[in-house]
């Protein structure tokens, strides 16, 4: 599946409440580059590029916001409040009726999306190179992808196919 926006366009301001019922929007964070990550409380693949996110904020500094979204129906609030705290995710946003996953066209958990500090969409996609076949990372898209955004230059891939959990809908 494509990402509903293309590569190049603005992303949607979606605005939606985090796991305390605070409502907030991607322009809030205009300025900086975005991290969006479609993501699992539940899904393997999420909890290690989770790890691997939290490194890489360590690196980027305040130059880079991770805002996570947790589309899957059938968590409960329960769980992802408890995994976040555990996996201390700056931020989590509720999106309950897919709203913002049909929107972004995430398909998976983790779906990385990186926005410039202008909200343009610059790529989408996996994490890394990791697939059922290839178990070992040997390229990481997002780092890649944020490295060059920072740079003020075009990701290259800009998009790459996402791999993880299937987001359940309901």
């Amino acid at each position: 599946m494509d990402a509903m926006i293309p590569i190049g366009e603005a992303a949607p301001d979606i605005s939606l409440p985090d796991l305390v019922g605070r409502p907030h929007r991607l322009s809030h964070f205009r300025r900086r580059v975005v991290v969006v990550n479609f993501w699992s409380a539940e899904c393997p693949h999420t909890t290690r590029v989770d790890k691997e996110i939290h490194q890489l904020c360590c690196e980027w500094g305040d130059q880079v916001v991770w805002v996570s979204i947790a589309s899957n129906a059938n968590e409960s609030l329960d769980l992802l409040r408890r995994v976040a705290a555990e996996r201390a995710l700056p931020l989590v946003l509720l999106d309950r009726n897919h709203q913002a996953a049909d929107l972004f066209g995430a398909i998976t958990t983790p779906h990385l999306f990186v926005l410039d500090a202008e909200g343009i969409l610059r790529y989408q996609g996996a994490f890394d190179d990791v697939t059922f076949r290839q178990r070992t990372p040997t390229r990481n898209y997002l780092a890649e992808a944020v490295a060059a955004v920072l740079a003020g230059k075009q990701p290259d891939p800009a998009q790459t196919p996402p791999y993880g959990c299937t987001i359940v809908r309901y």
